[in-house]
């Protein structure tokens, strides 16, 4: 949301032109509705991302700013064509220089400095990126190819993700005025070619859309080529001003109330399983477009006559800075006092932001916009824009490069070592559980790193063998362990599959056996159709790789068959109508088990043992980022037992289902949890990667007890 421009009002005053016949010509004066329209966009936004409920679909307040910005910079831009016959693209740059940045710069650097100080260290590299990223209006591409890996789907959203909007709009200023100003080259002030370039844009953008919101929903949202046809619509309005200036009264002020309504029942009945944006946009999008348009006659019985009043103009004249500051409040202050976020604390905290938008464009946006020296030539004002960005990447780059340091105690047992030389691994390991439930400091040789954990995973990730989301074609080979081994050994599942890979590989390794390693993000190793929560559908390409892994199995009739996945419900099976299945677990947790009875009947053959290592335990929150916050007591990350294990009445039924078919069940638990507890922290060995993903060494460690389970 960067609609930080003086609000304009379009009236019917003809005026008339030397270069043809007289043509009505908008004039510019404020727009109270516009400034109302802000107020309602900005306030959806801060209650949804408070965690309002009933207003879940407050996204759609940015889509509102994306019809408003387009609607004034094109009316800015004709404004200056009209009156000059050109357009000064550096007086264009250097305007929202001078009227973004100052106040952006400002939040990009308390937000950096805040992470530095209050954020878990593990995160401050990735915000220290993202400030980079949003400094130099890229950040909606980098959280849309976060978006689509799957072992960032925990991540805390970035305190700089709502960058997001500023950076679409700017990439579409990027283009827009200078195609206006190849317009008025080649065509001078006729509006028909600018009219169908619109129409062009919306169509192609909205398209797109559609198409990728059904395919890859992150890139959807972020993407600059979705979200054009928004601007679009706003611009298309800018160029009809004068002749939606001329409409009936009534009909202007019938428009305007039908879309306020659409952009309040948006509001209300989206949520975030709503595909977006796709068809939905198209809601409060038309209804932004309807209250600018029917505005423009002027009609005092229109929506004008509530977005006029004080609260309204109120909020809409601090609605940019309010939109800069209300999400780092809400990610950042709850860490600082180190409490757990609520709907109270949220309200509170964003009436705060508030405070702090009033005094921002008092003190910095409003006096930068003014400034006549920066407004005197338009190379002061990029100057000063280039200045400001190169600072607010600076402090980025330098924080990067001095991250927080963590607390840490004195060196604890090196839990690997000992598990490898023990007469009774299982003991030994259990031994060390118990005492590091008590443990008070992080320990100094803590492997690996707490800060460096996100990036910890199978090496074969690297190698592209373990497919994400959209991939579909199966890996040809991925051979590990022995590779000329003689017994053909498969590795099948999910990510919860893939994280035993340094174990079985190890195992494989000491006996011989080829191992073949089959994995995909969030594709169940049952034969179940399953919704996709990040993709916001069907997930259509984990059975049309599982169908091929499965073939594959069982015609290679390997030696062994080594299955794991998530036991969460994070997917959900899908109903008849392809959304989410809803029931009693009486009800869903049957059809898990046959779904696992189908998967075994598709790759039992004779000669082909199968092992199933049941799920982890799960710690509940996110480890590496729970042991930077409290490196000086990790007992307060320690899991208990009772709670970690996921849905065990369906994994429970899962083990007595498969051990009918001949299937070993390994039961993991007892590696994880003893005594009813979960540390997160194994004598040296940090234990979970995120909030559900074991580390490496910890998957590595346990190869000897692993493999004492697995058939020989």
């Amino acid at each position: 949301m960067s609609v930080a421009y003086d609000n304009q009002l379009h009236s019917a005053r003809p005026e008339s032109s030397s270069a043809g016949p007289q043509t009505a010509r908008p004039h510019l004066g404020f727009r109270p509705d516009i400034e109302g329209m802000r107020a309602i966009a900005v306030v959806l936004v801060v209650l949804s991302h408070a965690g309002i409920a009933s207003l879940e679909g407050g996204y759609v307040g940015v889509d509102v700013f994306f019809v408003i910005s387009g609607f004034l910079i094109t009316t800015l831009l004709f404004k200056e064509l009209d009156r000059t016959g050109k357009i000064s693209l550096a007086t264009f740059y250097a305007r929202r220089a001078t009227r973004l940045l100052p106040a952006s710069t400002v939040v990009l650097l308390v937000t950096v400095t805040a992470s530095w100080l209050w954020m878990p260290a593990t995160r401050f590299k990735s915000i220290s990126l993202d400030a980079i990223y949003a400094t130099f209006y890229g950040i909606n591409w980098r959280l849309a190819n976060e978006g689509v890996q799957y072992l960032n789907a925990d991540a805390e959203p970035s305190p700089l993700q709502h960058f997001w909007s500023l950076a679409v709009e700017e990439q579409f200023y990027l283009v827009w005025p200078l195609l206006l100003l190849i317009f008025a080259l080649l065509f001078g002030k006729r509006r028909a070619p600018v009219i169908i370039s619109l129409i062009l844009v919306v169509a192609a953008s909205l398209t797109v859309s559609v198409l990728q919101t059904a395919s890859s929903a992150p890139w959807a949202y972020f993407g600059a080529h979705t979200r054009a046809w928004e601007l679009a619509i706003g611009a298309f309005i800018a160029v009809g001003a004068a002749r939606f200036a001329g409409l009936p009264k009534a009909l202007a002020a019938t428009l305007t109330w039908v879309g306020l309504a659409a952009i309040v029942v948006a509001a209300f009945l989206f949520t975030e399983e709503t595909p977006f944006p796709g068809y939905a946009a198209a809601l409060p999008v038309f209804g932004a477009a309807a209250i600018i348009a029917g505005g423009a006659a002027g009609s005092p019985h229109g929506v004008v006559a509530i977005l006029r009043t004080w609260p309204f103009q109120q909020i809409g004249r601090y609605s940019y800075s309010w939109y800069l500051w209300h999400w780092p409040v809400l990610m950042i202050v709850p860490h600082m006092l180190d409490v757990e976020p609520n709907i109270p604390l949220n309200l509170g905290l964003a009436a705060g932001a508030l405070l702090l938008a009033v005094a921002s464009y008092h003190l910095i946006e409003n006096p930068a916009r003014n400034q006549k020296w920066a407004k005197a030539k338009a190379r002061r004002g990029i100057a000063v824009g280039l200045a400001l960005s190169c600072l607010a990447a600076l402090v980025a780059q330098v924080g990067a490069m001095k991250p927080p340091q963590l607390a840490k105690g004195d060196p604890a047992v090196d839990t690997t070592q000992v598990v490898a030389t023990a007469a009774d691994p299982q003991a030994e390991l259990q031994r060390i559980i118990t005492a590091s439930a008590g443990t008070g400091e992080l320990p100094a040789n803590t492997t690996p790193r707490v800060q460096t954990a996100r990036r910890d995973k199978p090496t074969y990730y690297d190698v592209k063998c373990h497919l994400e989301y959209l991939d579909t074609v199966a890996p040809s080979e991925c051979a590990f362990g022995d590779p000329a081994g003689t017994r053909t050994v498969y590795l099948y599942g999910d990510s919860h599959a893939a994280h035993w890979f340094p174990a079985v590989d190890a195992i494989a390794k000491q006996r011989g056996w080829k191992l073949l390693v089959r994995t995909k993000s969030a594709c169940h190793a049952a034969s179940v159709a399953v919704y996709s929560t990040a993709l916001k559908r069907a997930y259509t390409e984990c059975p049309a790789w599982r169908d091929q892994v499965l073939t594959e199995i069982k015609q290679a009739k390997p030696y062994l068959v080594v299955i794991s996945s998530s036991a969460n419900d994070g997917n959900p099976l899908l109903n008849e109508s392809g959304g989410r299945l809803k029931g009693t677990a009486a009800e869903i947790d049957p059809k898990w088990a046959a779904g696992w009875t189908g998967t075994i009947k598709a790759i039992k053959a004779r000669g082909t043992r199968i092992a199933l290592i049941q799920d982890t335990p799960w710690p509940g929150r996110n480890v590496p980022e729970c042991l930077a916050e409290h490196s000086r007591k990790i007992s307060r990350c320690v899991a208990p037992a009772s709670e970690s294990v996921a849905l065990p009445e369906r994994q429970a039924l899962v083990a007595a289902t498969v051990k009918a078919d001949g299937v070993s069940v390994i039961d993991p638990a007892p590696w994880f949890c003893v005594g009813g507890s979960c540390p997160s922290v194994v004598g040296n060995l940090l234990v979970w990667r995120d909030d559900d993903h074991i580390t490496t060494k910890y998957a590595t460690m346990l190869a000897p007890l692993l493999g004492a389970r697995l058939p020989k």
